[in-house]
């Protein structure tokens, strides 16, 4: 079976198709998952954005209520993990869990090594550098975003702040989003993608492999079975329905073995000829 010429000729292709189409799939797969993550982490980034600018007002105030229903209020949404506010020492002055507040944020922890990995802490991130993903201790998988209160003229002129000028930050909102209807959605794409790979590779070999056996290894075999013939010594009979280069190969063979006949006839007449002269 090995050594078959259907063997050798479709296994190969249809090894060849398979990697190439689950290749294709997987690459296509790991950039639309990149493209997923990228989108989310700017969709979180907005809302980070959102809410620096909707504490904006109470901030300039000095409302510390106002501030905590705020953030009370945005942590009760849906999908919200966690919401916090913290000074540019690290202490937490406004959050949605009570006990965290007065404490201070671990500066070793994911999301703040990019700030704090050199001895003076950057003021400012890129979008992506803001994100970080990791496994709170509930178990869920979070996408957190770090936004961060700059000091602006509003801010250093208001009669309730005593940030000078020179203080670029006043301090960092982090908001972290529940990760599962990404994770959902990831699933849902991997699922249909399986599906329509298989259907795509089932198609494809299976036209690659008739077309092969149609236009080659059918031809082959009409080849083989018309050269094998024994009832038809001078093949000019039955010549196989073949075309291209089959066609021109099995022409080829009748010439040949044609002109086998003709010496084997002419050996024959010599042969009767030398048997007649000397009786």
């Amino acid at each position: 079976m090995f050594r078959s010429i259907n063997y050798r000729a479709i296994v190969p292709v249809t090894l060849a198709v398979t990697g190439f189409v689950i290749a294709c799939c997987v690459l296509l797969y790991t950039f639309v998952k990149q493209d997923l993550v990228k989108s989310e982490i700017q969709h979180a980034s907005d809302l980070a954005d959102t809410v620096v600018k909707s504490t904006r007002y109470a901030m300039l105030h000095d409302d510390r209520e106002t501030l905590g229903n705020i953030i009370h209020n945005i942590g009760e949404q849906n999908l919200v993990e966690h919401v916090r506010i913290f000074n540019k020492k690290g202490l937490i002055m406004f959050s949605r869990d009570s006990e965290e507040i007065n404490r201070f944020i671990d500066k070793s922890a994911a999301g703040c090594t990019e700030c704090h990995e050199s001895k003076k802490p950057k003021s400012s991130l890129g979008t992506m550098a803001k994100a970080r993903q990791f496994t709170n201790q509930a178990g869920n998988d979070v996408l957190a975003i770090t936004a961060p209160f700059y000091n602006e003229p509003e801010c250093s002129a208001a009669a309730c702040h005593f940030h000078d000028a020179g203080q670029t930050l006043l301090g960092t909102l982090d908001i972290g989003l529940s990760q599962d209807p990404l994770k959902r959605t990831l699933a849902q794409l991997k699922n249909r993608m399986i599906v329509f790979s298989g259907m795509v590779l089932v198609l494809t070999v299976g036209v690659v492999c008739a077309l092969l056996y149609r236009q080659v290894l059918l031809p082959i075999r009409k080849l083989l079975a018309f050269t094998e013939s024994s009832m038809n010594d001078n093949l000019t009979d039955d010549f196989p329905e073949v075309s291209g280069e089959i066609a021109q190969l099995a022409n080829a063979f009748r010439k040949i073995n044609n002109i086998r006949l003709d010496l084997e006839q002419q050996k024959k007449n010599n042969e009767t000829l030398t048997n007649d002269s000397n009786p």
